[in-house]
């Protein structure tokens, strides 16, 4: 992929002007190496990663900084580390007066703590990716948990992002499985995306989704290479991974990676770290979530026209969002206030572009093909299935859109059957 001149931007026909800010973009062999010649003018830095990043190439990266390191934090956890306000009170702890630079080390969790922290500390960073894992790398969101709550938190992408195919076709598979199921997922959340321009007339860039769309053909059929470690098929992955994350960039939002999938993976993560139950890797979540929205699309477009049927009553939601969200519960509910959509009646707009939202969602490939996708890359459906239970899914697939104020085809789900 050409990322200079993707990073130039583009006066596109949708009519906003297209930019990204990041500056360099280097994902090869050797990646790492290059570092230490970008950082220029810093000189004083302040490294983060945690125990199993800075054992992938965290001493490498120490020496490419050389003298300029001022400082460096290790998250050091039994479990995961969690995008919260604890971790990044740990951040911004080791923050002095003079540091000019963060190096972040790791993948989905460093770089959104690393993202937030930076913004709101006015700081340029770095990210130094130890696994094709997630698409955010490139993003302006910072996908943080915050009060409990899934909060993405509109801040800056990095001035370099460095992908070194030495260190990232030695993840853990899981991880590379993840990043793989987080490209897949472009299938449903671009559906999405069209979908709301039908249906609520929201913005839409032609441009930027054929470009998103590009990157999910060029990776859809590399997952027995991924399984075998494939040096360019993790190549093509990582470039794939960072071009969405470019993508998003242009827009400014998340729009053009993440829809009703992404809406059902936050709501295992979420309820997981609620209940203390366990769930998937975000990537595995969206790609498995994926079959599941294809489903519903495929239920619509069973109907011959919108089906009537009387809706969930208020007491009945706000009954079922305090069982399922628990302490965050008012959250949710204020966040559904402030939207106002429950109380919209778009039976008018479903009747008459019934033939137009048909279309769009016949587009997108059917729940067999995704399920065939998965297993290229040594994933099984029947696993989700097994972690979540009908009930959780069921749960997700009805009030999963309700921790997030944007338009899916869960929305449409639920107008035409719940």
């Amino acid at each position: 992929m050409n990322f200079e001149e993707l990073l130039k931007g583009k006066a596109c026909e949708c009519g906003r002007n297209h930019t990204c800010a990041i500056e360099h973009i280097i994902i090869e062999k050797g990646a790492n190496r290059k570092l230490g010649a970008l950082l220029g003018a810093y000189q004083h830095v302040l490294l983060v990663a945690d125990t199993n990043t800075y054992a992938a190439c965290g001493e490498e990266i120490k020496a490419q900084i050389g003298q300029r390191l001022e400082c460096e934090h290790v998250f050091v956890r039994e479990g995961l580390v969690i995008p919260n306000e604890e971790a990044c009170e740990e951040v911004f702890a080791r923050i002095s007066d003079q540091t000019d630079l963060i190096v972040g080390v790791g993948s989905g969790v460093i770089q959104d703590i690393c993202k937030y922290v930076s913004f709101e500390r006015k700081l340029p960073y770095f990210i130094v990716a130890t696994a094709p894992s997630m698409d955010g790398y490139a993003s302006v969101g910072a996908a943080m948990i915050m009060g409990g709550m899934k909060v993405t938190y509109s801040a800056h992408v990095p001035k370099v992002i460095i992908g070194d195919i030495d260190v990232l076709k030695d993840a853990p598979m899981e991880m590379i499985q993840s990043g793989y199921g987080d490209i897949l997922g472009k299938y449903s959340c671009l559906n999405d995306w069209k979908l709301a321009r039908v249906v609520r007339g929201e913005y839409f860039c032609q441009y930027v989704y054929d470009l998103t769309m590009d990157m999910v053909v060029k990776t859809r059929d590399l997952g027995e290479k991924l399984l075998a470690r494939d040096p360019q098929a993790i190549e093509t992955l990582m470039e794939a991974i960072v071009g969405v994350g470019v993508a998003m960039a242009l827009v400014g939002n998340s729009r053009p990676a993440s829809g009703s999938e992404h809406h059902l993976s936050h709501f295992f993560e979420i309820v997981g770290i609620l209940n203390d139950e366990p769930y998937f890797m975000h990537g595995t979540d969206v790609v498995y979530s994926s079959i599941y929205t294809q489903k519903i699309r495929e239920k619509i477009l069973a109907l011959d026209a919108p089906a009537a049927h009387e809706a969930m009553s208020r007491e009945a939601w706000e009954e079922n969002i305090r069982r399922m969200y628990g302490k965050i519960a008012d959250s949710v509910i204020a966040l559904q206030a402030k939207m106002g959509w429950y109380g919209e009646d778009r039976s008018g707009i479903h009747a008459k572009k019934w033939q137009e939202i048909c279309q769009v969602l016949s587009e997108a490939p059917s729940s067999r093909q995704m399920t065939e996708y998965v297993q290229s890359i040594g994933l099984d459906a029947a696993q989700f299935a097994a972690m979540y239970g009908d009930k959780k899914i069921d749960d997700a697939l009805k009030f999963g859109k309700d921790l997030k104020d944007r338009y899916s085809v869960l929305w449409l789900y639920y107008d035409l059957f719940v």
